[in-house]
């Protein structure tokens, strides 16, 4: 019982010290790609923290599984370097109990990336779209600014609005837009309704600017030759910039419980996606604790680059049947055929030196005779 605590605790505290540094870099990077569209009035500055940390729970249900298999690595391959894994080894601990005491943490890592896939993720990922595409809220316009004119640089549109009230809708509206023809010429719309709001389709999941009692003018710069159109209601697609934070997938908001009664096939695959991800830990567990295996020669990290490609190789081969189930080139039994295979890896890792070693030693002893 104390080896099983002193080793699961020492896998636990480099896990989440792996796990913490790993997040800080994504929460980092996903922070800074949002506060760069906010600055050019893709994003609404006030719903930057919010929907970070309602996104939060994805971010970890993929981080702490890496957390832990890298922590293993490093925990055990300390242990070897340092020669204690060979005092465990002479007072009788095999590599399958070592395996047996692996899984103890493993199992309630198991259960925590379990809760987060099935049930905390898609919660905090609804909530975050709908924060963001709530047309009423006005923290999820991220239209106009009042007051201010503001250039989008998804499809370089100048916009001004005098006033949003708390609705959310805009009024004096202001619009300017430059199209080059085919030919080179280039053409401006000019654009001034009375009233503006932002509408959500959540059908299709885009966002459209409906202008009320306006005109557009169309027309070459310079040119007296244009083209004048009042309107009492316009609307125009919003295009989102691409890897913006509203391209994350629908389906991720979808309950699990959803998910269960659903014939889609993007919702099959969203759904053994988020079984899939609590089953690989036990398993990238085995792996981790079969290839941390090292001496203070070769030191604690020989073995860290191949592991962490065989690691990348196995998630890689879930996402890619996760695609093949959702677009319908593949069936479900792919996605699970994965984690047999990395199952056999794992379980040839733990008792293939064992039969290796029983088989030399048979041929060794038939020679002998």
């Amino acid at each position: 019982m104390k080896i099983l605590r002193y080793l699961a605790l020492d896998v636990l505290m480099h896990m989440v010290a792996v796990s913490f540094v790993l997040l800080v870099i994504i929460i980092s990077g996903r922070f800074v790609k949002y506060l760069a569209e906010a600055a050019v009035g893709d994003l609404a500055a006030g719903i930057l923290v919010p929907v970070l940390l309602y996104r939060l729970p994805g971010f970890m249900e993929l981080i702490i599984p890496l957390g832990l298999f890298i922590g293993i690595l490093m925990s055990y391959g300390r242990l070897y370097v340092e020669s204690e894994m060979v005092i465990f080894t002479a007072t009788g601990i095999s590599p399958q109990r070592l395996a047996g005491y692996t899984l103890v943490p493993a199992l309630l890592v198991m259960v925590i990336v379990g809760g987060l896939s099935l049930f905390i993720s898609p919660l905090g990922a609804a909530r975050s779209e709908a924060l963001l595409h709530a047309p009423e809220s006005s923290q999820g316009i991220n239209a106009l600014a009042a007051g201010r004119f503001q250039t989008r640089r998804s499809n370089d549109m100048v916009s001004y609005a005098q006033a949003v009230d708390a609705s959310g809708v805009m009024h004096s509206v202001f619009l300017s837009q430059a199209e080059r023809e085919d030919d080179g010429e280039l053409t401006m719309l000019l654009t001034i309704a009375s009233e503006g709001e932002v509408k959500f389709d959540s059908a299709t999941g885009a966002r459209y600017l409906e202008l009320r009692n306006g005109v557009r003018y169309v027309g070459y710069p310079g040119d007296l030759d244009y083209q004048v159109v009042s309107f009492e209601q316009f609307g125009e697609l919003i295009p989102e910039p691409e890897g913006g934070v509203r391209t994350a997938d629908p389906v991720d908001g979808r309950t699990t419980a959803h998910l269960l009664s659903s014939v889609l096939l993007e919702d099959k695959a969203a759904l053994h996606w988020r079984l899939s991800i609590p089953v690989m830990v036990p398993i990238v567990a085995i792996i981790a604790m079969c290839m941390s295996q090292t001496n203070h020669r070769r030191g604690r990290y020989i073995k860290m680059a191949p592991a962490f490609i065989l690691y990348l190789g196995y998630l890689t081969l879930l996402a890619n049947a996760r695609s093949g189930i959702a677009s319908g080139e593949g069936g479900t039994v792919n996605i699970w055929a994965v984690h047999a295979l990395f199952l056999a890896v794992a379980l040839a890792m733990l008792y293939g030196p064992a039969v290796l070693g029983g088989l030399k030693h048979r041929r060794y002893l038939n020679a002998k005779a």
